[in-house]
């Protein structure tokens, strides 16, 4: 890519270096679920990456039991509206609030589609313990699977 890229009329990128930027943030993998995955690995579960708990629903999460029915998300303060660590940007702040706000909407109707299907739902944020979402995440699948 050329420093000489311009944006459509209306694009969200603003500049190039913008759209470079924003394509580098990751949506998987990130260092605290890595470090959540290798806690909840290490206490002897298993379970799916990024899957999809449910087959109809076009939505992921980050960990998966599927026979238990435990989704396990670890969201991002900005793109999920952490209420402590959110700050609208200045930058096109109508377009980035409004995109946080949908993100948080349809975090919420994940919840409760999940929750219909009868799957318990655990959202952590990235700055949170991990040591202690594994504690979690540990305990309510093993609740599950009958305190195996």
């Amino acid at each position: 890519m050329t420093d000489s890229w311009v944006p459509p009329k209306g694009s969200w990128a603003s500049s190039a270096a913008r759209r470079r930027n924003m394509q580098a943030i990751r949506s998987r993998d990130t260092k605290p679920e890595l470090r959540i995955r290798q806690l909840v690995h290490a206490g002897g579960l298993r379970y799916r990456v990024a899957a999809r708990p449910l087959p109809g629903l076009r939505r992921t999460a980050d960990l998966v039991f599927g026979p238990a029915k435990v989704a396990v998300f670890v969201d991002g303060c900005y793109w999920h509206g952490c209420p402590e660590h959110y700050v609208s940007p200045r930058t096109n702040p109508g377009y980035w609030s409004e995109k946080v706000t949908r993100n948080v909407l349809r975090d919420r109707d994940t919840d409760s589609r999940l929750e219909e299907a009868g799957w318990i739902v655990l959202r952590f944020w990235e700055h949170e313990s991990p040591e202690e979402c594994a504690l979690v995440i540990d305990g309510a699948v093993r609740a599950r699977r009958g305190g195996r």
